[in-house]
């Protein structure tokens, strides 16, 4: 059993215009596959604020719940407007609002990785890997960092192995803030448990082989 007690530090450059630049190869038939789910309302939240906060330091958990709410509750108000134009330019107005953050994130850990982390999510393996090894090809250190987190994440998740611990071994000398393998696999499973809550939270298995 995963620890759910996470373990990360810092903060969580929730809210605001990013002023990161984003990149990498996005028109690669792994990101297109992605980026069907990426806009897929209170989930995008979730998934990007516990990625940004597991990148850059912060709560998993509490970003994730964070990120959902927000997501959660600007589609609701979308979904349930009246019909007047009043209602229908407040509603646009919070869904323009949610763009941003979503979009924010993605800046933050660069559009490959974003596209990952939602497809793994989504228990789409084969696409959030394709988008991890592009993302490591970024001269952008998070962008490739955010990458290699995503591969551990998918290969820890789907059955561990070799190629999970060569995953892990490449975050402990790459990521600054992990100093160990003992501290990479707990912010591994920790991450693992909130994406797991995500799943639940948007109608998709806890796991993806249930």
């Amino acid at each position: 059993m995963w620890n759910k007690t996470t373990t990360l530090t810092g903060c969580l450059l929730l809210a605001g215009a990013s002023t990161f630049a984003s990149g990498c190869a996005t028109d690669s038939y792994a990101a297109q596959g992605a980026a069907q789910g990426a806009g897929s309302g209170a989930l995008a939240g979730a998934v990007g604020a516990a990625a940004t906060a597991l990148i850059f330091g912060g709560d998993v958990g509490e970003a994730a719940a964070r990120g959902a709410v927000y997501g959660g509750a600007s589609g609701a108000v979308f979904g349930g407007i009246s019909g007047s134009q009043t209602d229908r330019q407040i509603a646009e107005q919070e869904r323009a609002e949610y763009e941003r953050q979503v979009q924010a994130f993605r800046k933050e850990i660069g559009d490959d990785a974003f596209n990952g982390f939602v497809a793994l999510t989504e228990c789409k393996y084969e696409i959030a890997l394709a988008n991890a090894r592009e993302a490591q090809k970024s001269s952008k250190r998070d962008y490739a960092l955010a990458g290699l987190w995503v591969e551990a994440l998918s290969e820890t998740e789907r059955g561990g192995g070799a190629a999970a611990n060569t995953a892990i071994e490449a975050i402990v000398e790459k990521d600054r803030d992990v100093k160990s393998t003992a501290d990479a696999e707990a912010k591994l499973g920790d991450t693992l448990v909130q994406i797991g809550e995500i799943r639940t939270e948007n109608n998709l298995p806890a796991t993806c082989d249930s």
